[in-house]
């Protein structure tokens, strides 16, 4: 497991993250200190099972102009009420996976919902981030390079 992070670590108000668990990324994530939570862009979105050790499977959107998914499954750590960026409420399911943004690695909860019209597939809110990171809002990709493409 690489370094934990460090509350002196800067990063911007874009990086590029990696969900190891899931085998996916590199992809863009912002980050948002308004937002209490992280999200990741999902469809397909079941609970499987009906009491103690549930799962939530997931089809989780690995690159919007493909369309490419990637199918999911892990422990439904619970159920959310979270209010979107449109002011409505609507309930979420709740997993908790590994993220990293360049060589820092840590585990979040993060919510599943449909972020097809938000522009990037994840957003980091400020609970993932508290303690661990300083946010610069007018830079991106500070820890994260962008992916080499062949």
């Amino acid at each position: 497991m690489a370094a934990p992070a460090t509350q002196s670590a800067t990063i911007g108000w874009r990086e590029y993250v990696r969900l190891p668990d899931l085998g996916i990324g590199p992809l863009i994530a912002k980050v948002d200190t308004g937002a209490r939570t992280a999200a990741l862009h999902a469809v397909n979105i079941a609970i499987l099972g009906e009491h103690d050790g549930r799962l939530v499977q997931f089809d989780a959107v690995i690159d919007e102009g493909s369309h490419a998914t990637r199918r999911c499954v892990l422990p439904l750590h619970g159920v959310k009420r979270v209010k979107n960026s449109s002011g409505a409420t609507e309930e979420r399911c709740v997993v908790e996976t590994e993220v990293e943004i360049g060589a820092r690695r840590w585990s979040v909860l993060v919510t599943l919902t449909d972020r097809g019209d938000m522009g990037v597939p994840m957003l980091i809110g400020r609970s993932a981030v508290k303690g661990r990171f300083m946010v610069d809002p007018g830079r991106s990709f500070l820890l994260s390079a962008p992916p080499v493409t062949p």
